[in-house]
């Protein structure tokens, strides 16, 4: 029997009261089971608020569902489907989301990792503050944002048409000209990069250092370390900010909606898949229809996501992980 030092000696310590459990369980399946009961909040909110609906509409994709009559809906195959392959629009979504992942989701990964190599820096002074800085811009909600980004790129007041003019340079007008648009929302975006660069933050701060030593010693310049030792030694972080901001840049709605007050102008410029998908359930009624989009939009996001991991073998370093 265990024994415990009391103040006159030692004394018989309390034994383990075992009844509560029965005497054939394992420590194993004690322990999953309250890791099953604490995670029983997030499956609960899994199942209510996205397998559920994700189910629903995938029933609804093959009916010509209508909310304001939801008692007379009809079953139609594949008909909403085979719409879409005669939709001049989703063709047009589609290329403007694409053309936008193309430019937003490289500036964003690097302007982020700049910003978090900055204030990794040992040599700045003040980098709390500056991480600080950086960050707050996310804590703002995304239609008062945009909305102040619309008066910042505006054509005649806004103060980053200013700032050209003392170089000479004449300020595009940003959200009125479909040629500007998309470079004005990558541009918009920036503003909310601190969630990626805490992220690489994180990263490069993982990095060991003795690997930049021993490269020194061998000669290295910043550009040799970079390359070959920030480089690898981050790059699962810049798969996951790769996944998580190509996610991101096919659901763009928000600001798109804000800045075109859900019309897609400029000449569809702004009409972005998921904006198109919002006017179909939601102004035009027809949420069969856009329970199909939501699919095909789900469809695309899945199939880049595990192109993105397949590839992810040849250039994510996992250190002496072997596949």
């Amino acid at each position: 029997m265990a024994t415990r030092e009391g103040s006159t000696g030692l004394v018989p310590a309390p034994a383990l009261d075992r009844s509560r459990w029965p005497l054939h369980m394992s420590l194993s399946r004690r322990e999953s089971i309250w890791g099953y009961v604490f995670i029983s909040p997030w499956i609960f909110g899994f199942l209510a608020f996205t397998a559920l609906p994700m189910i629903a509409s995938l029933f609804f994709s093959v009916t010509d569902y209508d909310p304001r009559f939801p008692d007379t809906f009809h079953f139609i195959g594949l008909a909403n489907y085979e719409h879409m392959l005669h939709d001049p629009l989703v063709v047009q979504s589609l290329t403007v989301t694409v053309k936008f992942a193309v430019l937003a989701v490289p500036v964003t990964l690097i302007v982020a990792l700049g910003v978090a190599m900055l204030v990794n820096n040992k040599l700045l002074i003040g980098r709390s503050v500056f991480r600080t800085l950086f960050y707050m811009p996310t804590q703002i909600p995304l239609i008062a944002s945009t909305i102040i980004w619309l008066g910042a790129l505006s054509l005649r007041t806004g103060w980053f048409n200013m700032a050209l003019g003392v170089f000479g340079i004449e300020g595009p007008s940003w959200f009125t000209d479909p040629n500007w648009v998309t470079p004005g929302l990558v541009l918009l975006g920036l503003w909310g990069i601190g969630n990626m660069m805490l992220i690489f933050l994180a990263g490069l701060q993982g990095v060991p250092t003795e690997l930049y030593e021993a490269a020194r010693v061998d000669g290295a310049g910043r550009w040799t370390l970079f390359r070959h030792v920030t480089l690898p030694m981050i790059s699962p972080v810049i798969l996951y900010n790769l996944i998580i901001s190509l996610i991101a840049a096919f659901q763009y709605f928000t600001q798109a909606y804000v800045i075109s007050n859900g019309t897609g102008d400029p000449n569809n410029a702004t009409l972005f898949f998921n904006l198109d998908l919002y006017r179909e359930g939601w102004r035009y009624y027809n949420m069969g229809y856009a329970s199909a989009l939501a699919w095909l939009l789900f469809a695309i996001v899945m199939g880049l996501t595990v192109g993105l991991f397949r590839t992810a073998r040849y250039w994510v370093y996992e250190g002496s992980t072997t596949r």
